[in-house]
């Protein structure tokens, strides 16, 4: 009578491949939660949430969550100043992309953001006749009025304000009533705010300068590259900046 086989024993244990299984279905569970939450999480939490992935691209490994040393100073990555300013600019931002979308759209208008904050441009073109400092009021009465709005609204907060005048670098008439670029730009800054504040902006937050021909945007080689320094910028702060 032949020997019976002997059953072979299962090895205890998860099965080795189920671990790697395991950590890819995490993986794109997380994958599709971060592309549903995209859809309606601001911009700053996203930048959070991503903060915890570096280090992934290569796998060279990634960041710990260990709390670090910003929390020894009773800091964490939520109560960061560069994130709360990037909050509250991010609700400025999307009132003024908002506000001035017709005004974009014909280069009236121009929306960026930098080191300085939100910066609402205003083609001097539009709003100043050549060689002049005398708002085109009647034209851009509508523009000035959403601008005051833009700037008393909530997500501005007690900010400063900064309007900069700017030129291109072509010279004024020395005997004219602007002697030099610098005296246009500056005239032209102050008579905006005037308006800003006659439309109800705070006038304690504003502060007025002008940089004449000194800060083009692009070259002054071209007409349409003049056209594109003449500018008025109004600039929501961010905190910090004076």
């Amino acid at each position: 009578m032949a020997e019976r086989k002997k059953k072979q024993k299962c090895p205890e244990g998860v099965p080795e491949y189920m671990l790697t299984y395991g950590d890819m279905v995490t993986l794109l569970l997380t994958f599709f939660v971060m592309m549903f939450t995209t859809a309606t999480v601001d911009g700053y939490k996203l930048q959070l949430i991503l903060a915890a992935f570096q280090g992934l691209g290569n796998f060279d490994g990634g960041n710990t969550l260990a709390e670090g040393r910003l929390a020894e100073l009773g800091n964490n990555i939520e109560s960061l100043p560069s994130l709360q300013a990037g909050r509250s600019l991010a609700q400025a931002r999307r009132l003024a992309v908002s506000l001035f979308e017709p005004e974009v759209k014909a280069n009236k208008v121009r929306i960026t953001e930098d080191e300085r904050g939100l910066v609402i441009s205003l083609a001097s073109d539009a709003f100043f006749d050549t060689a002049s400092a005398q708002v085109k009021i009647e034209q851009t009465r509508d523009v000035l009025i959403k601008l005051a709005q833009l700037l008393n609204s909530p997500g501005v907060g007690n900010r400063l304000f900064r309007i900069e005048g700017h030129t291109d670098d072509e010279p004024t008439d020395p005997n004219g009533p602007w002697p030099t670029n610098w005296h246009l730009g500056m005239a032209r800054a102050l008579n905006t705010m005037l308006y800003l504040t006659e439309f109800g902006a705070p006038e304690p937050r504003f502060q007025v300068m002008t940089f004449g021909e000194f800060r083009p945007l692009v070259s002054n080689q071209t007409p349409e590259g003049m056209a594109y320094n003449r500018r008025v910028d109004v600039i929501i702060l961010t905190e910090g900046n004076l």
